[in-house]
C-alpha cells in the first residue's frame, strides 16, 4: 500500500475528495486487507485517472461511521466532492472485482 496517500484527519479527507479520489478503507490487523497488498500497486498503476488514498478505519472511526463504512476492506470513489461509487462490504476482494468496480464508475 506504499502507493496510497494516507489520510489521517478530516481536513486531509476534505481535500482529497475534491479530485478523483479512490478511498481505500482498511486496517493493519485485517487479513483480507493484507491480501490487497499483493495487487494494490498494480491497480494504482492501471488507473492513473484516480488518486488512491488509504484510511485506517481504526484511526478514523468517526468518519467511517459517518460514511457507513462498517466492512473492510472497502472502496469509495469521489469526484469533485461527490461520491460516485462504493464497494463496501466485509468480504475479501480480488483485483478483478475491484477493477470491475472502478470500470463501472461513470
Amino acid at each position: 500500500m506504499d502507493n496510497l496517500i494516507k489520510i489521517s484527519d478530516l481536513q486531509a479527507f476534505e481535500n482529497a475528495i475534491k479530485g478523483n479520489a479512490m478511498l481505500v478503507f482498511s486496517t493493519t490487523w485485517c487479513p483480507d486487507c493484507h491480501f490487497l497488498k499483493t495487487f494494490i500497486d498494480d491497480l494504482v498503476a492501471q488507473n492513473p485517472e484516480w488518486t488512491f488514498y488509504y484510511i485506517d478505519r481504526d484511526e478514523m472511526v468517526d468518519l467511517c461511521i459517518d460514511l457507513e463504512i462498517m466492512g473492510i476492506p472497502s472502496f469509495v470513489a469521489y469526484r469533485d466532492g461527490k461520491e460516485v461509487g462504493r464497494y463496501v462490504n466485509k468480504l475479501r476482494k480480488t483485483q478483478q472485482q475491484i477493477q470491475e468496480f472502478i470500470d463501472q464508475i461513470d
